[in-house]
């Protein structure tokens, strides 16, 4: 798998079909965007980023695709059936995450928000481990520094301080490893997420930004949130910002690739724009159709990022019926052991959160446990 940047060079002669589309972009009023591999599943180049895969790869990036979307759906059916508190969908998302988490190395450093699954299947975490969090029986469910892969991050947008906080460590270490910071786009206005651009520039901290720009902060559109394209606001803090296609993994996977070398070589932070959509719910707690139309979701369908890229394997021949038919059976026992992993997990011991807070233990905190021991123990003397 090779990925070549070259940014700083003029467009190759002989892509007027790029040329077509970047003319169709500025007459439509939009900021062009990457892409390597059109909705209709065509591959196409682009003139300052390109990619070679083998068969093997581009079968492997569809894999981890669908495998993603069935573990995503199937933890979704379980919060329905009240197995989980909540479920936070990365539905329509496979590409940016798979794109971006196929590009980083072991060494590198992952600091996700809460929706990052594809991304944590890339880095080797077990899917059922995120399970745990949203079950309410432990606070995270990995070592972080097992997979280079930190724990969920709740608090909108404090995770991109963390990174920069990190990156910058990093390059006091002197290694060449990298930063990965993802945020979506309602992040993207709070002031973590602008210090952490002022800090990652100012010290030239290897870290790259990638926000996942789904069009909805919950309720909110994206014209909310800014007057300019995200990707933009880079250029304010002094930094590159480049937008791809996030429905193209093979895009994706070039230009998170290349931000993530930049990073390497001591070049500092990028912003990347994934342009993608959000097709389900914000969580299982929010209604969508309040708030969205379904010819926006119809539209976003036509762009299904594993759809596109099977009509490209088909269109090719790099995949087989068998080959298909291999990945459903592989998808439903995930599905499977997924269901039976969660309805199985242990209840967390209910003094436990009385732990861990001080040291050499604390008079409050002792009676408050004696108190909550107590509470505890009247409901089994009730059912006497």
């Amino acid at each position: 798998m090779t990925v070549d940047s070259t940014a700083a060079r003029k467009p190759r002669r002989g892509s007027s079909k790029r040329a077509g589309a970047k003319a169709s972009a500025a007459r439509a009023g939009e900021p062009e965007l990457v892409q390597l591999l059109t909705p209709e599943g065509e591959r196409v180049e682009h003139p300052d980023y390109s990619i070679d895969l083998t068969p093997e790869e581009l079968r492997g990036l569809y894999r981890d695709m669908v495998l993603t979307r069935r573990f995503d759906a199937e933890a979704t059916t379980l919060q329905r059936q009240g197995e989980l508190g909540l479920w936070a969908s990365l539905l329509g998302q496979e590409a940016a995450q798979i794109g971006s988490g196929r590009a980083t190395r072991p060494d590198d450093y992952v600091f996700p928000t809460y929706r990052e699954h594809g991304v944590a299947w890339c880095r080797g975490v077990d899917p059922t481990n995120l399970l745990g969090m949203f079950r309410g029986v432990n606070h995270g469910g990995w070592d972080p520094n097992e997979n280079n892969f930190h724990l969920y991050t709740i608090v909108i947008g404090s995770q991109a301080l963390h990174a920069t906080g990190y990156a910058m460590g990093v390059a006091k270490d002197g290694v060449d490893s990298a930063v990965i910071a993802y945020f979506g786009d309602g992040a993207s206005s709070q002031g973590d997420v602008a210090e952490a651009f002022t800090f990652s520039a100012v010290y030239n901290a290897p870290v790259v930004f990638f926000c996942q720009n789904n069009q909805w902060a919950i309720s909110e559109p994206t014209e909310k949130q800014t007057r300019v394209p995200l990707y933009q606001r880079a250029q304010g803090y002094g930094f590159p910002g480049v937008r791809v296609d996030g429905n193209d993994v093979l895009a994706v996977l070039a230009v998170t690739k290349a931000a993530l070398e930049r990073a390497r070589t001591g070049q500092g932070p990028t912003l990347v724009e994934a342009f993608t959509y959000r097709m389900g719910a914000h969580t299982t707690s929010d209604d969508p159709t309040k708030y969205r139309r379904d010819e926006e979701r119809e539209l976003w369908e036509a762009k299904d990022p594993i759809l596109r890229l099977r009509t490209y394997l088909d269109r090719e021949g790099h995949a087989d019926e068998a080959f298909f038919a291999a990945l459903e059976t592989e998808s439903d026992a995930l599905a499977k052991r997924v269901r039976d992993v969660v309805r199985t997990m242990p209840d967390p011991d209910n003094m436990a959160i009385f732990e861990n807070i001080y040291a050499d233990g604390h008079a409050l905190v002792d009676e408050e446990r004696a108190q909550f021991a107590a509470y505890q123990a009247s409901f089994a003397e009730e059912s006497h």
